[in-house]
């Protein structure tokens, strides 16, 4: 019995067919765009024809970073991508993944090839990235010396910043001795002691960027000791330049912004900066005078006079209580010597002899106190008030007391 399959296996099974097939898996295919539609998905449905026939195509949405352009009809274009079988219809198509204007395929592999190696080499490494100058005072361009790039920078440069120099080395940026011109450009204006360069051009067609794609021109770039800013075409437009400058911007005119600061902003934040800081400046010129002030109080507080004024004030007390003291003392020695003095009175023989009694001594002198210290004609001194009376002792009676 015959074996009967379905529709949907037959496509599956050529679906299968397709997958295993090397070549059909990443095929270049040449032709002409006919039927190209732009889906509101983001999706491109288009078909590639030639003089023997043609191939439904699509790109989807995911993919687009790898159309550079606009497809329109009649274009001659080279696709890359894959064949499979859209297992609902049947039928085959060419799902594409990049799209190149037809002569770009092979530049364009070229191209992929020098940037692994290049990137390989650690050349778009960051940390071999040099920044740029704040305040670029020389700028160095390297481009072609009429068109629309000098131009743009010219213009740039002149609004934001009249006074910056621009030294511009007329390269041939396109054609056979351009990746030579562009080389000598950059090594010429890194031994005139620029700030910063920009390299670049215009946009175009890979073929006329080519010599931004030249290993020459990368290497020179790389080796360069002043930062350089690739500035080559339009924001779809990426050279090996690109990855290896310090810096990219997508146009001539772009670079010139980054490279050129604004001198006008610049002056406006430093009149700011100077308000500022005189104002801080006045804030703390306040605050030292109230220290200085504060400091004058203190000084006033602990000057020397100001002790020796405290100290003579202390003096001036001890001695008036001294004084006190001393005459407190003295009151009161005088009040004891005036008790003594009456008390002396009170026992002063010269008191006694003015009251009628006499002091007797004998004829040597000793103080008669008995009738034993005398005999019969002795010679006495009889002491009164006023003199001596000299006399003779007659004779001596005892008397009985009691």
């Amino acid at each position: 019995m015959r074996n009967v399959y379905t529709v949907r296996q037959v496509n599956a099974y050529i679906k299968n067919m397709f997958t295993q097939d090397y070549m059909l898996g990443r095929i270049y295919v040449k032709g002409e765009v006919s039927n190209c539609k732009y889906h509101t998905s983001g999706h491109i449905y288009f078909s590639l024809k030639d003089e023997s026939g043609t191939i439904a195509c699509v790109m989807f949405a995911g993919q687009r970073g790898g159309l550079s352009f606009r497809m329109g009809e009649g274009q001659q274009v080279i696709v890359m991508g894959s064949v499979n079988v859209y297992e609902r219809s049947g039928s085959y198509q060419l799902y594409a993944k990049e799209i190149r204007l037809d002569g770009e395929g092979v530049l364009y592999e070229k191209f992929q090839m020098l940037k692994r190696e290049l990137e390989e080499m650690g050349m778009f490494a960051p940390e071999y990235k040099k920044p740029l100058p704040p305040y670029a005072q020389r700028i160095g361009i390297v481009t072609a010396p009429t068109g629309a790039a000098v131009r743009d920078i010219m213009n740039i440069a002149r609004r934001r910043n009249p006074y910056v120099q621009l030294i511009l080395y007329p390269a041939q940026v396109q054609g056979e001795g351009a990746k030579e011109s562009i080389v000598r450009g950059i090594q010429m204006l890194e031994r005139a002691g620029v700030d910063v360069m920009i390299v670049g051009r215009g946009g175009g067609s890979i073929e006329d960027l080519w010599a931004f794609n030249e290993e020459e021109v990368a290497r020179a770039i790389f080796d360069c000791s002043v930062p350089v800013i690739s500035a080559v075409g339009h924001e779809t437009d990426t050279t090996i330049a690109d990855y290896v400058a310090d810096l990219r911007a997508p146009t001539p005119s772009a670079a010139a912004e980054l490279a050129v600061y604004d001198f006008q902003k610049l002056n406006g934040e430093l009149n700011e900066a100077g308000m500022r800081i005189a104002r801080l400046m006045r804030q703390k010129l306040q605050m030292e005078r109230m220290r200085l002030r504060e400091y004058e109080t203190k000084l006033k507080y602990l000057h020397p006079v100001n002790k020796l004024r405290e100290q003579q004030q202390r003096l001036v007390d001890m001695e008036d209580r001294l004084r006190g003291l001393m005459e407190g003392r003295l009151t009161a020695a005088r009040h004891r010597l005036a008790v003594y003095v009456e008390k002396m009175k009170g026992l002063s023989p010269v008191g006694k002899l003015n009251q009628g009694y006499s002091y007797v001594q004998g004829k040597d002198g000793k103080t008669v106190k008995s009738i034993r210290d005398v005999k019969e004609n002795d010679r006495l001194s009889v002491y009164v008030t006023d003199g001596i009376v000299y006399a003779a002792v007659a004779g001596v009676k005892e008397e009985e007391h009691g």
